[in-house]
C-alpha cells in the first residue's frame, strides 16, 4: 500500500473514531424551572429525585442513541414571573424540551413561550384543566386533572356519610380550577359547601379563614393550596379544637408535606394520581423501587413516582425522535404514542389529545407518617 493511501486510511479511521467519541458524550439538554426554594420546595425536590432516578439509569445504560440526557434545573422560587424568565433562559441555552414545571400560574406564564419558540413542555407538575383544554400544541400532560381529584374527594366524603364539608382554596388560577372540580362533586351528590373561603397566594393568612370553618361546624375541610399554606391552616384548625377530616390534593403528595404537618399529619387524606408507591404488583412501581434501592434511597414517595413516570414519558419521546432529535421531531414523536405501556399504566397522545393519564385515587397518612391506601 502506498504511503499516501495508508495515511488517508489512518486519517479516515481517526475521524470515524472522533465522530463516535463525540456522539457518545453529546448531550440532550432538557430544561426545568420549578420552586426549588419557597413553599413547594419539598415536593419539587421529591419529584425531581424521582425523575433523576430514571434519567440516571438511562444515562448509565448508554443514554438515548448514544447521547446523555442533561437536566438543567433553575429555581423560580415558586414565582410565575421568574418561571417565565427561567424558561426563556433555558430555551436560549438550546434545550430540546422543558420538563416538570411546577404550579398552575407558573406553567401558564411559560405557555406563550412554547408557541413562540416551538419547544415542547412535557409533564408539567400541575393538573390544571387549562393545560388540557383547549389542547396546546406544544404541551404534553402526564398526570390527571385537579378537577378530577377534587370531585372524587367530595364524592368519597359524601359516600362515607360526611355532609358538612368546608372548601378552602388559594385565590389563584390553581385554586379556582380545583374548586371547579370540587363544586362539581358537591352538585353530583346534591350538596353545597358549608363555607367556601379563599386566601391570598402571595400573603397567605389562615387566621381569618379558620374561625369561619369552626363556626360552620364542618365535619371535613378540603384544602386547596401549596403544602406550607395547608399545613398552617391545619395547625390553626387543630388549635381551635376541630377534629374535622382534612383532605387535600396530590400537589401535596410528598413526604415533605407530611413532615410539615408534624403531629397533625395522621389521618390526613391526600388524593393521588399515580399507583400506590409500595405496590410491587405495578411494574412501574417495582422498577422505581429497584432504582431507588440501587441509588441508596430507602423508599419511593408519591411525588417521586410522579417524577419517575414523567421521565419515562420524556425518554420514550426522545427515543422515538432519535437519532437527530429536534424540538419538532420530539413533538411529533410524542403525538405518535398509542397506548404506550409505562409499566402497568398506558398513555396515549394525538394531535387532538395531550391529556395523558386519567388515574385518580385517595390515600391517608398513617401513624408512621406514610401514605396508605
Amino acid at each position: 500500500m502506498s504511503s499516501w493511501i495508508r495515511q488517508a486510511s489512518q486519517a479516515a479511521c481517526l475521524l470515524a473514531f472522533l465522530g463516535t467519541a463525540v456522539n457518545a458524550v453529546a448531550q440532550i439538554k432538557i430544561g426545568q424551572t420549578a420552586g426549588f426554594s419557597g413553599p413547594v420546595a419539598a415536593g419539587v425536590k421529591e419529584v425531581g429525585d424521582g425523575a433523576k432516578l430514571y434519567i440516571d439509569s438511562v444515562n448509565k445504560a448508554g443514554g438515548v442513541a448514544g447521547q446523555q440526557i442533561e437536566l438543567i434545573a433553575l429555581d423560580d422560587k415558586f414565582e410565575p414571573t421568574l418561571a417565565a424568565e427561567n424558561a426563556k433562559k433555558l430555551i436560549d441555552q438550546g434545550v430540546v424540551a422543558l420538563f416538570l414545571t411546577r404550579g398552575t400560574p407558573h406553567t401558564q406564564a411559560v405557555m406563550p413561550l412554547l408557541l413562540q419558540y416551538k419547544v415542547p413542555l412535557i409533564a408539567p407538575s400541575t393538573g390544571a384543566m387549562a393545560l388540557h383544554q383547549p389542547v396546546h400544541p406544544w404541551l404534553f400532560n402526564v398526570r390527571a386533572t385537579y378537577q378530577r381529584e377534587a370531585e372524587r374527594a367530595i364524592r368519597h366524603l359524601s359516600l362515607i356519610g360526611i355532609d358538612r364539608i368546608a372548601l378552602v382554596q388559594v385565590d389563584d388560577s390553581f385554586g379556582a380550577d380545583a374548586a371547579t372540580g370540587a363544586l362539581a362533586g358537591f352538585t353530583a351528590v346534591s350538596k353545597h359547601p358549608v363555607v367556601h373561603e379563599k386566601f391570598d397566594r402571595n400573603k397567605p393568612d389562615m387566621a381569618p379563614v379558620i374561625p369561619k370553618v369552626i363556626k360552620a361546624d364542618a365535619q371535613a375541610v378540603l384544602f386547596i393550596g401549596s403544602g406550607n399554606m395547608v399545613a398552617d391552616g391545619v395547625k390553626l384548625l387543630r388549635s381551635a379544637g376541630s377534629r374535622a377530616q382534612v383532605v387535600t390534593l396530590s400537589n401535596n403528595a410528598s413526604a415533605g408535606f407530611v413532615k410539615s404537618l408534624g403531629d397533625n399529619a395522621r389521618g390526613t387524606v391526600v388524593s393521588q394520581v399515580f399507583p400506590y408507591e409500595r405496590s410491587l404488583s405495578a411494574p412501574i412501581v417495582k422498577d422505581a423501587i429497584d432504582q431507588a434501592h440501587a441509588a441508596g434511597i430507602n423508599e419511593v414517595t408519591p411525588a417521586m413516582l410522579e417524577g419517575y413516570t414523567a421521565a419515562k414519558v420524556l425518554v420514550e419521546g426522545l427515543r422515538r425522535a432519535a437519532p437527530n432529535i429536534t424540538r419538532e421531531r420530539l413533538r411529533s414523536a410524542l403525538e405518535s404514542f398509542k397506548r404506550v405501556d409505562l409499566g402497568g399504566l398506558e398513555l396515549s397522545y394525538s394531535p387532538t389529545d395531550h391529556s395523558g393519564l386519567d388515574y385518580a385515587d385517595l390515600s391517608i397518612v398513617g401513624e408512621d407518617g406514610r401514605f396508605k391506601r
